[in-house]
């Protein structure tokens, strides 16, 4: 008879989990007959041993069959959808949803909330006056039926047992395993029932993945998850070693991203833009131009009509901060260089745009903006950010976080490198 402690010590000493282990294993802990702890034991032998391709396929099923599917057959376009693994300034999914729906997807993106240094898509949408992203599955097709995109968050149903894993995870020290990490985002995916996936891996000081080499891991391992799921998935790796676009925050957020659907993006957030909407019009089988979408109007009414459909008005101001501070003065004359985005992220979270844990409030108006990014002319003593917030109280931490995120050349610099790395496969 299979039992926690005997699956603790295979793991833990180098062994392998067979398919009817896993499967009871996650049967038993929705029974809560295996303990937390035991749980938590389990997920550390992990963290050190890895999961093999068969093991993680089937952990990663059986997450999957602790909960409900999303259906969405009665749809008539093709479903396609977007994951980030998260970044300072990423501000892609408010962009790429009603853009690709525009030219004829699906969308289906069930988002998250901000944790420390990067933002949640949630959070950023929510500073929209009425904005709903709390919707039952029926609602959410509904959605998706009518405008062909919604951002909005997983129900409580699906996958439940990655939440619970990811909450012992978050305080076990085993956050950071790639079999982990890619069976609890590749499960909540293949769950809401989407067709194809294109996966944005981040790698740099600003992601969670600071090394290229694991960034390339986690993406097969996710791509991998999501084909023999019959998902048809690619990765995208871009860089994040500064802020994508220029604004970082919630409304802030919310603001970029209108401007970019009016075709007045940044140039390297509509480069990872229009990479991403290109791999997920390729892979639902859509023949269409995301820039001509942008140009003529498509993508902004799209837009529009989905912050209608989820209760916002399109139209209402967003919040302003009370508060706004010029902040890291340029050191020299010259061409910046670095402009670091785990600093700029970690001075939004402080002002209030972030939350250390998920259940603690944010600022819709709180946030950091761009004054100049690597490559721009400066000169000595000019002001590279502006901080947003609130609280005045908060400047002092925001500025702490903030000394040495910047270094000037005093000589032009070489065309800097595109923010689309590589594709995989």
């Amino acid at each position: 008879m299979t039992d926690a402690v005997t699956l603790i010590t295979t793991k833990r000493d180098g062994g392998h989990l067979s398919d009817d282990d896993i499967r009871w294993l996650f049967d038993a802990y929705a029974r809560r007959e295996v303990a937390d702890e035991q749980m938590s034991a389990l997920l550390m032998a992990i963290y050190f041993q890895g999961l093999d391709g068969r093991e993680l396929r089937t952990w990663t099923a059986a997450m999957i069959d602790s909960g409900e599917r999303l259906d969405l057959t009665s749809l008539t376009r093709p479903t396609v959808d977007k994951h980030s693994t998260g970044g300072v300034g990423d501000k892609v999914s408010l962009i790429l949803a009603p853009l690709v729906a525009s030219c004829g997807g699906a969308v289906p993106q069930l988002s998250g909330r901000g944790l420390g240094h990067t933002g949640g898509t949630l959070d950023k949408l929510e500073s929209i006056p009425g904005f709903r992203t709390a919707l039952s599955p029926a609602e959410t097709i509904a959605v998706l039926a009518r405008v062909g995109c919604v951002i909005c968050a997983a129900g409580s149903g699906l996958a439940p047992a990655d939440r619970r894993l990811y909450a012992l995870r978050d305080v076990t020290g085993t956050v950071e395993s790639i079999p982990l990490i890619a069976s609890s985002i590749m499960s909540k995916k293949i769950a809401e029932g989407t067709s194809a996936l294109v996966l944005d891996v981040k790698v740099g000081s600003g992601a969670f993945m600071t090394d290229l080499d694991r960034a390339r891991e986690l993406a097969r391992t996710m791509v991998a998850l999501g084909e023999e799921h019959n998902v048809r998935t690619t990765a995208v790796l871009t860089r994040m070693d500064t802020p994508l676009g220029r604004a970082a925050g919630n409304a802030v957020e919310v603001e970029e991203s209108v401007q970019a659907l009016q075709g007045h993006g940044p140039a390297d957030l509509m480069e990872v833009t229009l990479a991403l909407a290109a791999q997920m019009l390729a892979l639902a089988g859509l023949d269409a131009d995301p820039a001509a979408a942008i140009a003529d109007g498509r993508a902004l009414a799209a837009y529009r009509d989905m912050v209608r459909a989820q209760g916002g008005d399109p139209d209402a101001p967003l919040p302003q901060a009370q508060y706004v501070q010029t902040a890291l003065p340029a050191i020299a004359d010259g061409w910046l260089r670095r402009l670091d985005a785990l600093a700029v992220g970690t001075a939004a979270w402080r002002l209030g745009a972030g939350r250390a844990r998920k259940e603690d409030p944010v600022s819709a108006a709180a946030g950091v903006i761009c004054l100049a990014k690597p490559g721009d002319r400066v000169t000595k003593g000019q002001p590279l950010l502006e901080l947003r917030a609130d609280d005045p109280g908060k400047m002092a931490a925001a500025l702490a976080v903030l000394d040495g995120a910047a270094t000037v050349s005093d000589q032009p610099l070489p065309p800097l490198p595109s923010p689309v790395i590589e594709q995989i496969p």
